[in-house]
């Protein structure tokens, strides 16, 4: 067995890890016999020299087995499917699609994370509803998805141990922009799972970790191949992020609109394009449908019918939430004391210069953190965002500003308007490419 001083060495010298080496350094992550120090030294080696589709999949695969795996054999008469999004801002994506693809016969047992940075966390949206617990344990999980068809939790301390050891190491380092490491740490908790198959949603733009097509493209190829070589068929769609998604951004604007969606009231075109998109990939490489125009008909029948909301409010009551919570939203839901319209300070076409200068706006309100043990406010936020490439005259409303404070809420509007531009310029198309098979 390696020393781990000679375990850094080899990769930093740019040489490749054995599968033998890469399981003990993830063993000493999980058993402090790598230190902090050592711990770090390697990250930097990989950030530096890179990892080979080998080595990427045996980190990913030591990483997901250093906790429990779910295992779904004979539990289940239909595929187990996930999607996870490289984060964006308004992106509620999880919440519309887990009830729709467990209404047309897949399973979805999907783990979720908080948010981070300018991007909001799937488990605050949740958290946003009275009674909502995301945490739950792994023997929970499996006894409520086969009734449910769909579970949205956070992450359980019996999943990928590891690799919350190695990001809190990586935060520190200035390690985490690495594509292995980034593809190892997002797959270790998806294949912890059980899945068959996964979609990826990759997002590109100016309000997106990955703001460059190269960048995108790079990360999006790493996590087919790395999931692919460990037996879990993947696809991974790059999608723009040059704007907010739906037409909210604030933890418990973004159920309403979630619920809005689901019942029928309002479904912004963007948002149900992409939804119905990565829905339709899910369906389709769990091999319940053939073609992908016969998936989003059943897709858009799990909306039509009520049965997509249905599934909703059951897996809401089944993890502590309100039983009406679809019914009567206004009883449960914060609502913020201060809400601002936001007006074009001239005529001409919006357009978004800035996402992540919205993401960060919602933080600053209090609907995100700035250290991890923060109390955020779910009330906060923005809704009635009119979309980019909108045709706006001087004094008209693009968005509702919702905050604790008249003077939390001026300072919004300000940062709102300064990510804004009333230049007529080309609109980014919503998907980019598509990896995988």
């Amino acid at each position: 067995m390696a020393i781990p001083q000679e375990i850094i060495k080899t990769k930093r010298n740019g040489q490749v890890l054995s599968r033998a080496e890469i399981q003990q350094f993830v063993q000493g992550l999980t058993d402090d016999s790598f230190s902090d120090s050592q711990a770090a030294a390697l990250a930097m080696a990989i950030y530096l020299n890179g990892m080979t589709v080998p080595e990427t999949v045996a980190l990913t695969l030591a990483m997901r087995d250093s906790g429990k795996v779910l295992n779904w054999q004979g539990k289940l008469n239909g595929p187990v499917v996930d999607k996870h999004s490289t984060g964006g801002v308004g992106d509620k994506v999880t919440l519309m699609l887990a009830p729709m693809v467990a209404a047309c016969g897949a399973y979805m047992p999907s783990i979720a994370g908080r948010g981070l940075g300018h991007t909001g966390g799937t488990v605050d949206k949740l958290e946003a509803i009275p009674g909502y617990s995301c945490t739950q344990s792994l023997s929970r999980i499996q006894q409520l998805l086969p009734d449910l068809g769909c579970v949205i939790v956070g992450q359980s301390s019996e999943l990928a141990p590891a690799d919350r050891r190695l990001y809190g190491i990586r935060d520190v380092t200035a390690t985490v922009e690495s594509i292995p490491l980034i593809t190892a740490s997002i797959l270790s908790k998806k294949l912890s799972e059980g899945l068959d198959a996964l979609v990826m949603d990759v997002k590109v733009g100016n309000g997106a970790i990955m703001a460059t097509a190269n960048d995108a493209q790079a990360l999006a190829q790493s996590i087919v191949n790395t999931a692919t070589g460990a037996g879990v068929a993947t696809r991974a769609l790059i999608t723009d992020m040059n704007q907010i998604l739906g037409t909210t951004a604030g933890n418990a604007l973004e159920v309403v609109e979630t619920l809005d969606y689901l019942t029928g009231k309002y479904r912004e075109p963007r948002l149900h394009q992409l939804t119905l998109e990565l829905g339709a990939n899910m369906l389709l490489l769990g091999k319940l449908y053939q073609d992908k125009a016969s998936a989003i008909a059943a897709l858009e029948h799990s909306l039509s019918s009520g049965k997509a909301a249905e599934i909703f409010a059951k897996m809401v009551a089944a993890l502590g939430g309100p039983t009406d919570l679809l019914e009567k939203p206004d009883n449960y839901l914060a609502k913020a004391s201060v809400v601002k319209a936001i007006t074009a300070p001239q005529s001409g076409i919006l357009h978004f210069n800035n996402t992540i200068g919205l993401g960060m706006a919602v933080v600053r309100l209090g609907g995100g953190r700035s250290h991890p043990a923060q109390q955020i406010d779910p009330a906060v936020g923005f809704s009635q965002i009119l979309a980019a490439g909108s045709a706006v005259e001087a004094g008209q409303v693009i968005a509702q500003v919702h905050a604790a404070t008249a003077e939390q809420a001026e300072h919004a509007i300000a940062e709102y308007l300064a990510a804004c531009s009333f230049a007529d310029s080309a609109l980014t198309p919503l998907i980019h490419q598509q990896i995988g098979a």
